[in-house]
């Protein structure tokens, strides 16, 4: 076997496929993207023009998109954790779960990072707003979701929290969870304190000052 993940410790989905890989105890070799490390680069533009990460290369096949390379790596390379589950009623809640943190917590807090970054048009200000605004639908429909879990889409640790753990770990830096958010604060803390995630967070932690918004000094 031989899997190379392309990514930056720093990045989000980077860190959706990296807690995959910890909690099926998964080898595989780490290429950072970071301007320096120019081999990496040329190579990661070479497999993917789009210039969007992670990208995982496995046996010489490129396959892209976080949640793509969690089902890829479920198929190819199963380990003694099941991130989706078998019963395909079961897999369609936690693909559900999975889109819901990608594109409702995490593309929510990326409009105040663009907006921060000047890549959107409107101000930073105005990013935060709007953020926060999404984040506060996001929260209040989590909150009443998660009600009985432990994790995402039940008892089981899945794909979903895979999408979960680095969706609220920024979105939070962004627009903290309220207080009127109980279970989505703890279901955080729990996120936050497992070992793969703690893996992660150490990994990005040298890279803070890239946060746009100023991290906070906490997590």
């Amino acid at each position: 076997m031989s899997l190379a993940l392309y990514g930056h410790p720093f990045s989000s989905y980077t860190q959706k496929v990296l807690i995959a890989l910890y909690e099926t105890d998964t080898p595989f070799d780490f290429h950072c993207l970071e301007p320096d490390q120019t081999e990496n680069m040329a190579e990661w533009l070479r497999r993917w023009p789009l210039q969007r990460f992670p990208l995982l290369v496995d046996d010489g096949r490129t396959v892209v998109e976080s949640s793509i390379i969690i089902e890829h790596l479920q198929l190819a390379h199963p380990g003694p954790v099941r991130l989706l589950p078998e019963d395909p009623a079961a897999a369609l809640d936690v693909r559900f779960m999975d889109r819901f943190f990608d594109y409702h917590v995490m593309d929510a807090m990326q409009v105040a990072v663009d907006a921060a970054l000047n890549r959107a048009p409107v101000s930073k200000d105005r990013g935060l707003e709007i953020a926060a605004e999404k984040l506060e639908r996001a929260y209040g429909w989590l909150e009443g979701a998660l009600a009985g879990r432990t994790w995402a889409a039940g008892e089981d640790f899945t794909m979903a929290d895979c999408a979960a753990a680095p969706s609220l770990f920024y979105a939070d830096w962004t627009h903290p969870i309220p207080e009127t958010c109980p279970t989505l604060r703890a279901y955080r803390a729990r996120l936050l304190a497992r070992p793969s995630m703690v893996r992660c967070v150490d990994g990005g932690r040298p890279f803070r000052h890239y946060f746009p918004l100023g991290a906070p000094d906490r997590d």
